[in-house]
């Protein structure tokens, strides 16, 4: 096949240099001179620094030369861009079937990844590819496995088995609101389990707070069409456990940067990457409550990232909460 991935932060270059081992892929970045570097360097020094590209991995500033040849185009821009950027491939290549890989609830709509581009694209032919990924291993080679969710299956089924290789397994889901909903929540629990560590709070309260977020992230999706046994997979349990423990996971980092007391500002400056979490937690929690669906740990999430609370006090206020049946 003949890939473009759009998007040349870490998780685009990463997918470009796993899928150029097997197909000719095209990296765009929307900044001239950011790929005129990494046609210098044969590397994203910007980004993922380290990883030489291989021969099979073309790199340009120029959308439309990215994907008219395409046979699938991968967005990998934040949530930010993502709306955007299907846009630009409804006006420009409008049968160009699409995957994205950014997790998160779109700023102000509250919107699911598949529900904002259906928004600007109603007849695209796409889906998500998400699960426990870090861009670092997959750039060099270590196995994964992730799930491509559409609410198309035989296209999930297809671009499953085309995007599959030795190293990068890839499970095909057609519960795309329940793939999306893991991989944005886990985010959140995420910045929370950064907290508990930061915190020194221990194993036991990791664990608990890990198991109950996975219960608030089931609760959610449920609430919003899907299935619960998406989230018992990769794109569920998977996704979580990685995010939480990682000590690769940005959301995580957050958490522990909260912990020292260190402030959000300072926190995302230093992060030099965006967090979903960050705006992920506000947007679940305003959604949620609208849904009257039940979220203590996002809405503490929420309400310490916005300055409302400390991070001992929002430790203080989850183990306070009254008992409850399992």
């Amino acid at each position: 096949m003949r890939l473009a991935v759009l998007g040349a932060g870490a998780w685009g270059t990463a997918l470009a240099i796993s899928f150029a081992e097997r197909h000719a892929v095209t990296l765009w970045s929307w900044q001239t001179e950011h790929a005129a570097s990494m046609q210098r360097a044969k590397e994203n020094t910007d980004f993922l620094p380290g990883y030489p590209f291989p021969d099979t991995l073309d790199v340009t500033a120029d959308l439309a030369l990215a994907v008219t040849a395409a046979d699938l185009a991968i967005i990998a821009t934040p949530m930010a861009g993502l709306r955007a950027t299907a846009g630009q491939l409804a006006q420009n290549v409008p049968k160009l079937p699409f995957l994205w890989v950014c997790k998160g609830l779109e700023t102000g709509t509250g919107l699911l990844p598949h529900q904002a581009v259906l928004e600007v694209h109603p007849t695209a032919l796409c889906g998500a590819l998400t699960g426990p990924s870090f861009a670092d291993e997959v750039a060099r080679g270590l196995p994964a496995a992730i799930t491509l969710a559409s609410a198309n299956a035989a296209f999930a089924e297809a671009m499953a088995h085309e995007l599959h290789g030795p190293r990068l397994r890839l499970y095909a889901n057609d519960d795309i609101v329940g793939a999306e909903v893991g991989g944005a929540v886990k985010n959140v629990m995420a910045i929370a389990t950064g907290i508990c560590d930061g915190l020194g709070l221990g194993l036991n309260a990791r664990a608990a707070l890990m198991t109950r977020g996975l219960v608030e992230i089931t609760r959610f999706g449920v609430a919003l069409g899907a299935r619960p046994e998406t989230f018992m997979g990769l794109a569920g349990m998977g996704d979580l456990i990685l995010t939480c423990t990682g000590d690769l996971s940005r959301n995580r980092r957050v958490g522990l940067a909260l912990a020292a007391g260190k402030s959000l500002a300072d926190i995302q400056r230093d992060l030099g990457h965006v967090a979903e979490g960050v705006m992920t937690a506000r947007e679940v929690a305003r959604r949620a409550e609208a849904l009257c669906v039940d979220m203590p740990i996002t809405a503490t999430v929420r309400d310490l990232l916005d300055g409302h609370l400390t991070a001992a006090a929002a430790v203080d206020r989850l183990m306070k909460r009254d008992p409850k049946h399992e």
